[in-house]
């Protein structure tokens, strides 16, 4: 019985009935497909082989495609008609220079679409709309100069959107409001100088936001105001010069906020007010000279705090933030990076060497 399963099961694959492997004679010239997970599952490799126009000759029963590192500039209307059932499409580092509005058209099974390292400067108005599925799209490294609700339109379920190193200098109102299931935004390296105070509007379940490395010279009141369930906010490596009260408000569940390498000479008392789990800490690299140490006794839950390149001035004021560091739990290492720059009797001193009440005011 067994070897005549055998033999039906070669009949069927010869003929191409009951598998769906009629697909293997459709793999494109170039590439290599292949069965590794299911015989109804079909895997295009294309990676890196000279290709310069999307594949037509696909298997309809193909799920993963690996497309980076080709010649690739355009994908037309329709492109994924021949594959209804595509899960995951990878098309980094070609040379796309436009997506046609309908080129997803029809892949409601598509979670991953990896686009990074392309030469896109606009995406198009609901080009993304058939997408019901897409988890994770990455955009990365492309030249896309601004963002429009209608661009993710019907996006309802994408998880983590990737769009750093490209030329974006301000985020609009609404900007991602249809992401609605939205968790990982990076907007890292870009040249963002505003943001919008609505530009968050219906991020409510955003749990990781990366603005490093781009000009934001200042942040709007409550500008993060929707973003409740935010748990890392990285704001490094900006123009940021001061904060209002209100720039942390909303944000009730952050957990980690980075502001290395920004130019602030102040911070409000009641900065962290809005920020209780407030965990993890950075303001390392900036311009601060002193700080009240009333402003991180708010932090219950402060674990980490990062204070080092700052030009400290250890006199008087420093008293409460020094009375602070000997009570507090948490870490503040490497202490030995927490340096006076003034005043001269004090200069190049460590502040775990200070007494609070030795301390003079000066004049």
């Amino acid at each position: 019985m067994q070897q005549l399963w055998c033999v039906v099961l070669g009949m069927l694959w010869a003929s191409g009935r009951g598998l769906g492997v009629e697909a293997v004679e459709r793999c494109p010239e170039a590439c290599r497909c292949s069965r590794k997970t299911s015989p109804e599952r079909m895997e295009v490799n294309c990676h890196k082989r000279g290709l310069r126009s999307f594949p037509s000759t696909l298997s309809p029963d193909s799920w993963i495609l690996k497309m980076g590192e080709n010649g690739i500039q355009e994908l037309p209307a329709h492109a994924l008609r021949p594959v209804p059932k595509i899960e995951s499409i990878n098309l980094e580092r070609n040379a796309v220079r436009s997506l046609h509005p309908q080129a997803f058209s029809g892949a409601r099974r598509l979670m991953l679409l990896n686009l990074y390292g392309n030469q896109l400067s606009k995406l198009p108005a609901r080009g993304f709309q058939d997408l019901l599925n897409l988890r994770f799209l990455m955009l990365g490294q492309n030249q896309i100069t601004a963002v429009k609700p209608e661009m993710f339109a019907g996006m309802r379920n994408l998880s983590d959107l990737d769009l750093p190193l490209n030329s974006l200098t301000a985020l609009p109102p609404n900007a991602f409001k249809p992401l609605i299931a939205l968790k990982v935004l990076d907007l890292a390296l870009n040249r963002i100088q505003r943001i919008s105070p609505r530009a968050f509007t219906g991020l409510s379940e955003l749990l990781f936001l990366n603005l490093d490395n781009n000009s934001l010279k200042s942040l709007s009141p409550g500008v993060f105001r929707p973003l409740g369930s935010l748990e890392m906010l990285v704001l490094d490596n900006n123009l940021l010069t001061s904060l209002s009260g209100a720039a942390l408000e909303g944000l009730s569940g952050l957990q980690e906020l980075y502001l290395r390498n920004n130019v602030l000479d102040r911070l409000p008392k009641d900065l962290f007010r809005p920020t209780p789990r407030l965990s993890s800490l950075a303001l390392t690299g900036n311009r601060l000279k002193t700080v009240d140490g009333s402003l991180f006794s708010q932090l219950s839950d402060l674990k980490e705090l990062f204070l080092q390149g700052n030009p400290w001035v250890c006199d008087c004021s420093m008293a409460p933030l020094l009375r602070w560091v000997s009570q507090t739990a948490a870490s503040l290492a490497p202490l030995e990076g927490l340096r006076c720059a003034g005043p001269a009797e004090q200069r190049d001193k460590t502040l775990s060497t200070l007494q609070p009440d030795g301390l003079h005011c000066r004049a």
